[in-house]
């Protein structure tokens, strides 16, 4: 028990925490949610959050706030932007762990349920980048535990009323984080959940306590933001929830209803291979029991709600992840207990094919460029070397996990396989998608040419970007994103646009929008965009006094006459 526990701790630190500022930030979300804390931090408004000095309304507060505690703690940098991330899934680990614990059958499915919830790819790769997926999760995580404890308590009881505050308070977390889908995700789990268990009417009428504290944890911030900005709450929830829910805008991830299937699968890899060895587990296991009830509830309903929206991304299923850990801990359990083999043989055994097949071919392709395009240049073959190693590495193990006897030392060599993989993956980066994703190097390495007067222009794909690394909030954009159309329908922030090649021209030659004065003698001009977004412009710019590029950025500069 002791040297299991070890090892699931140095596993979540090695994966989880050492590689957090290793790579840089990438666009546009980890900029992204760099750049509204910093802004917060600056500028001492934490009500309203702002993008380059725009409202920006599509999410709550507490996960800038989170991420502003971070970066104060260790400064402004990736891995502090990433840090909230990863915290919150070593938490979740913990509460996967205390429920499988305590309701089904002790320390090794507990253990068995967290190796399997740290080292599934999506739950890996959203708690190594900053997007807001992960707090969230943790928070509905924490919900649906404390939901649990509750409904596993004495009716009447203190301890019962303390758990069902404990969940109104984390879906109040939950909504201060992404808003109303916090709180739909409990409901649509939690309803079914109890009709199986014939307790509905019983929840109905205690509903009031968990309700009137989430009330209370979302009251102070929502009444300072209503006061503040009056239009908040009609935005965030009819176009941020309902019309996207329905019919997402043009570009806003509008996919198909079986999206999710693939995703899943993929999510959930290396484990993915065992769903069918948990299955026969799960077949087997006496279903009056009500953590499977619940975790099945858990998994199966949220699943279905996000199919259902007609916008989708891969990390909106991460609060699936944790229940999907548990059925897949109980399910092996029991399948090892009944002497299964075939079904985790033909698993690890496939998994060994796929990998060492894909090991085969990328080699093959970095020979010869029979794919059409190598990954990795010339000056990248230790990158290769590695990937590939990890790739051999994963496949020897999933070959040598099915020839063991005993059931736990078969799941151990099993998740071992892709560790090597998952870890030096935040290394190996191929240097084309660092330049495609990662325009930090060429911002910061001008940034002695901009000073605090320098006017900024930047289409909108880089805006965070250019804000972050410049420390700015205060540059103007040749092409908005549609995440900031509507803070730039405010008379305020309306001036950020430059619509027309002529408004761009004007900046250039010393006209802000702000005022018909030339002033070019004393302000400079920096224009950082995509190459093919400057295609626009014909060839009108005039010659700048200084320029930078690489094949996906460019950087001009126009100093004062």
């Amino acid at each position: 028990m002791k040297h299991s526990a070890v090892a699931v701790i140095t596993l979540y630190l090695l994966l989880y925490i050492a590689p957090l500022g290793v790579r840089p930030l990438f666009i546009p979300d980890e900029t992204r949610y760099f750049e509204i804390p910093r802004e917060m931090i600056a500028s001492g408004d934490w009500v309203v959050p702002r993008l380059n000095g725009i409202r920006y309304f599509e999410k709550p507060v507490l996960g800038y706030w989170l991420i502003a505690a971070s970066m104060l703690a260790f400064g402004e940098n990736a891995f502090a932007v990433r840090f909230p991330s990863a915290v919150a899934a070593g938490i979740s680990a913990l509460a996967v762990f205390a429920l499988a614990r305590r309701f089904a059958g002790g320390y090794l499915p507990a253990i068995t349920a967290v190796g399997i919830f740290l080292t599934s790819l999506e739950v890996l790769g959203i708690g190594t980048f900053s997007v807001l997926d992960g707090p969230v999760s943790l928070f509905i995580t924490l919900a649906m535990a404390s939901f649990f404890l509750a409904h596993q308590s004495e009716s009447g009881s203190g301890q019962k009323a303390l758990r069902l505050s404990a969940f109104g308070f984390f879906c109040g977390l939950a909504f201060l984080t992404k808003g109303f889908i916090s709180f739909a995700v409990p409901v649509v789990c939690l309803v079914p959940f109890l009709i199986w268990e014939r307790r509905l009417w019983e929840y109905v009428k205690s509903a009031w306590l968990p309700l009137t504290v989430a009330v209370l944890t979302v009251l102070p911030w929502s009444l300072m933001i209503h006061f503040r900005e009056g239009d908040f709450w009609r935005y965030f929830f009819w176009v941020e929830h309902i019309q996207r829910f329905l019919s997402p805008p043009s570009g806003q991830h509008p996919e198909p209803f079986w999206y999710y299937i693939p995703v899943l699968l993929a999510g959930s890899l290396p484990w993915a291979v065992l769903f069918p060895a948990a299955y026969f587990g799960l077949r087997k296991i006496d279903f009056g029991d009500s953590l499977v009830r619940f975790a099945v509830c858990w998994f199966l309903f949220p699943f279905l709600f996000f199919s259902a929206s007609s916008g989708k991304l891969a990390t909106y299923i991460l609060p699936c992840f944790p229940a999907l850990s548990l059925l897949m801990a109980m399910g092996l359990r029991k399948y090892f207990q009944e002497n299964g083999n075939r079904a985790f043989s033909a698993g690890a055994l496939s998994m060994g094919i796929l990998t060492g097949f894909i090991a085969v071919a990328f080699v093959l392709n970095q020979a010869t460029g029979f794919a059409g395009i190598k990954p990795f240049g010339p000056s990248e073959t230790w990158k290769w070397i590695i990937a590939a190693t990890g790739l051999v590495f994963w496949s020897a193990f999933s070959f040598y996990g099915f020839r063991l006897k005993t059931a736990s030392d078969r799941l151990v060599c099993f998740g071992i396989g892709p560790l090597m993989l998952f870890f030096s993956a935040h290394f190996i980066i191929p240097d084309m998608t660092l330049v495609k994703k990662a325009p930090g190097e060429l911002i910061t390495r001008n940034r002695h040419l901009i000073g605090p007067d320098t006017i900024i222009i930047a289409d909108g794909d880089l805006i965070r970007a250019v804000c972050a690394f410049l420390e700015r909030d205060d540059a103007y954009m040749i092409i908005a994103r549609d995440e900031l159309k509507y803070g730039l329908s405010y008379a305020d922030s309306e001036n950020r646009m430059l619509p027309n090649t002529e408004d761009v021209l004007r900046v250039i030659d010393g006209n802000t929008p702000e005022s018909n004065e030339a002033n070019s003698e004393n302000r400079s001009v920096a224009v950082i965009a995509r190459p093919y977004k400057l295609k626009r412009f014909n060839g009108m710019l005039p010659k700048p006094d200084f320029s930078d590029q690489t094949d996906e950025l460019v950087f001009l500069l126009y100093s004062p006459d």
